[in-house]
């Protein structure tokens, strides 16, 4: 069964890595998975979310921060070197065709580092931010999914990594987002 999944996750590898390529993607994904790219939309939400909230903003912004940063730290550092999956350019099997958009990349693979802090972040705001517009979880969700996808089409990620990684920062984005609001009484947007 092991070898079943192993095997489904590099044919879908193979899928989004070669056979969905296109010209606009190769530009785009690349861009998508570079912190230059996301970083000042996170920086506008920090300024913002302090502007708006002062007080409990400042606080929310600590636990947004620490729930990407145990999601960062538990994945790359006791998740990655406890289960040591080789990415796909070092995989024996598909590093002779993996199509690389991006450097390799130092490390393990499993799992997606991106996608656990992404998701944590995307997750957290969601879940305190989805009373101001039904458009605010699904854009937030969208933009880490799009992030993950990157990470699999540029050759770094199987897609197992990313979406465990996915359902990973999820968790942890949920649960930092109930010791937020258990923290800060009567906060609301």
């Amino acid at each position: 069964m092991h070898d079943f999944f192993l095997n489904l996750d590099r044919h879908l590898f193979y899928l989004i890595n070669h056979e969905w390529g296109n010209a606009v993607f190769d530009v785009v994904m690349p861009v998508m998975r570079n912190a230059r790219f996301w970083i000042p939309f996170y920086v506008f939400l920090i300024i913002f979310i302090i502007w708006r909230y002062k007080k409990h903003g400042a606080i929310l912004i600590v636990f947004l921060a620490l729930s990407a940063g145990f999601a960062d730290y538990t994945s790359a550092s006791i998740i990655k070197p406890a289960v040591q999956r080789l990415r796909p350019c070092r995989d024996p099997i598909t590093a002779n065709t993996d199509i690389s958009r991006a450097p390799c990349g130092t490390g393990y693979s499993f799992p997606s580092t991106h996608a656990t802090d992404h998701f944590a972040m995307a997750v957290f705001l969601s879940c305190l931010f989805y009373k101001y517009g039904k458009w605010i979880a699904p854009a937030l969700l969208i933009w880490a999914a799009v992030i993950c996808y990157a990470q699999v089409y540029v050759g770094v990620h199987f897609p197992i990594d990313v979406t465990i990684g996915a359902l990973y920062g999820s968790l942890v984005g949920w649960l930092f987002s109930l010791a937020f609001r258990k923290t800060v009484h009567g906060f609301s947007v």
